[in-house]
């Protein structure tokens, strides 16, 4: 089953007088439970593509079904209730609130959710997630008494507390040392494979781009078929 179709993605940029093509076609199917690395140098469109994918911006032309609904022209209101309900990010930078503990930044999304889980339901939840990501033990310390690692993980449980269907990592391990990367990557591969999570690497670095099951590269705003991986 499909859980992402474009078709012939357009995205250009009016500043001023001037139009800046980003997006120039770009035709794409995402499975339900692939595990897929979308791999561009800086400027190539990935960033681009994935604001799109992930609902943060639409495209200018071509269609986005998002689990067959049609999501490239909704109001910004439209792209953030699909956004909240079906999707999860990670990024580089930890984003989490000082001065919070972990548990409370988990719990965070829950306030933006139209679902209104009660609290005990949601506090529940919070603590399976963080007990899924390893982290059972420092639920109650803020950002600052953990490790980059551990930080990465509490974003990483945030991002899954809405039950996502889809997750994007965005340079995730970017503020990482190598052996905490190896720890989160196939920390993605086992939400993949055991939990059925789909998820999208956004990469520019081939490393990370081989814990990926498929890998679809960017460039100059076109995707472009992959020795490896395969053709998008």
């Amino acid at each position: 089953m499909a859980l992402i179709e474009l078709q012939d993605i357009f995205k250009t940029y009016h500043l001023g007088e001037v139009d800046v093509p980003v997006l120039k076609g770009i035709s794409l199917r995402v499975e339900l439970g692939e595990l897929v690395a979308l791999m561009g140098a800086s400027g190539s469109g990935k960033s681009t593509l994935m604001n799109i994918l992930g609902c943060l911006d639409h495209p200018t032309s071509g269609a986005y079904r998002l689990e067959g609904e049609e999501v490239s022209r909704f109001s910004s209101d439209g792209r953030a209730l699909i956004r909240n309900r079906k999707i999860g990010f990670v990024f580089q930078s930890f984003n989490l609130l000082p001065r919070t503990t972990a548990l409370d930044n988990v719990l965070m999304p829950l306030s933006y959710n139209h679902d209104h889980l009660p609290d005990r339901e949601g506090r529940r939840r919070a603590v399976e997630m963080l007990e899924r990501v390893g982290l059972a033990d420092r639920m109650h310390h803020e950002p600052a008494q953990l490790s980059g690692g551990q930080q990465q993980r509490v974003a990483i449980a945030r991002a899954l507390i809405n039950r996502p269907r889809l997750l994007f990592a965005d340079e995730p391990t970017g503020n990482l040392d190598s052996q905490t990367s190896r720890e989160i990557l196939q920390m993605f591969q086992r939400l993949n494979r055991e939990a059925g999570l789909t998820v999208i690497l956004v990469t520019h670095d081939a490393g990370i781009a081989q814990y990926a099951r498929r890998v679809v590269h960017i460039s100059d705003g076109r995707l472009v078929p992959d020795g490896a991986g395969g053709a998008p």
